[in-house]
């Protein structure tokens, strides 16, 4: 039987470019004293792995995973470890991945949404990306990894402040959100962020993260197009039809999945006295109803989408079609 939602293990995936400093945050939460205990999963890239002789010696189980970055690799590795400890699930309260600064974050989030007996037994806290502030902009005109680590990131701890002067650090941040626009970003001296801030935040959650903040999803960037990994929005105050809008968001993500990084949104349903929350990682997407719609709160529908080279004016377009009135459209950049 699947546990409740208070029940699973939480998972928090650490990622980040290289030399970031995701050991130095990993490091900082497994010797703070935070009454927490935590097994580790490092992400190694090649042979001989050397991030574990990293980590400092703590009492935590760590487990390596050295077969590189290949989705299918990874994923068969991933699960096979987290079964294993949830057959020993007392014996810690919490699991941290860690990847390698060369990895993509998406086959670590499709594994919370592919294995039933993973999803029964795990929840996905949060994907925390780490970013160097002194060399983020330079990193992302060569290396797509870095895009698409800040594209999945559900919080960005921008590290190393102090090398960098305001406007670079403004100039980082705007580029940071072009990329994603939802992500709490916070900023780092040798990942110095306090750590109730990061962890345990149920960030992954879309529902739990609307109720702590109902605008998450609202949009109002400008979009620019001068990187490998974008972001749009598509707001409407028009209710959407149900029987239109599933299947062509099916359609969508099974069309352009490689493509489509992450996706977030809120409906509003003919109807229907409920917002309908739906998510995706590339082709793997879920939604479900979430609480009713308050007095007096606009019925807005909003859709964030993140990815290589998205058609935004053929998405744009289905997305119209599958309102129930035709007017009332506002279409945001982000």
């Amino acid at each position: 039987m699947p546990l409740e939602a208070a029940q699973k293990m939480p998972v928090t995936v650490l990622t980040g470019y290289l030399g970031a400093g995701k050991t130095t945050l990993l490091n900082r939460i497994l010797s703070e004293q935070h009454g927490k205990r935590y097994a580790v999963i490092v992400n190694e890239f090649g042979e001989i792995g050397i991030d574990n002789d990293l980590i400092v010696d703590t009492d935590e189980e760590v487990f390596e995973m050295n077969n590189g970055c290949i989705c299918c690799t990874v994923r068969g590795d991933l699960i096979r470890i987290i079964d294993s400890l949830m057959r020993r699930r007392n014996r810690f309260d919490a699991i941290l991945i860690e990847t390698t600064g060369l990895a993509d974050p998406a086959p670590v989030a499709q594994t919370f949404f592919v294995d039933d007996d993973v999803r029964q037994k795990t929840k996905l806290d949060a994907i925390i990306t780490v970013a160097d502030a002194k060399h983020l902009l330079g990193e992302l005109d060569h290396a797509h990894e870095a895009q698409e680590q800040l594209a999945f990131a559900d919080i960005v701890i921008l590290n190393k402040t102090d090398l960098v002067a305001q406007a670079e650090l403004k100039a980082v941040e705007a580029r940071i959100r072009r990329i994603n626009p939802t992500p709490a970003i916070k900023h780092s001296i040798r990942c110095n962020v306090p750590l109730d801030e990061v962890l345990d935040r149920g960030a992954f959650d879309l529902n739990r993260v609307l109720e702590v903040e109902p605008d998450f999803l609202d949009a109002g960037h400008n979009h620019v197009h001068d990187d490998h990994v974008t972001s749009f929005s598509l707001v409407t105050e028009a209710s959407i039809d149900p029987r239109k809008f599933l299947p062509w968001i099916q359609m969508i993500t099974q069309k352009f999945g490689i493509d489509m990084l992450r996706m977030k949104g809120i409906l509003a349903f003919k109807g229907d006295e409920d917002r309908f929350v739906v998510q995706a990682v590339h082709m793997l997407l879920e939604g479900d109803h979430q609480r009713p719609w308050q007095a007096g709160e606009k019925r807005v529908s909003r859709l964030v989408f993140i990815g290589r080279n998205l058609p935004k004016g053929l998405i744009e377009d289905g997305f119209l079609k599958c309102r129930v009135e035709m007017d009332s459209l506002v279409a945001l950049d982000a």
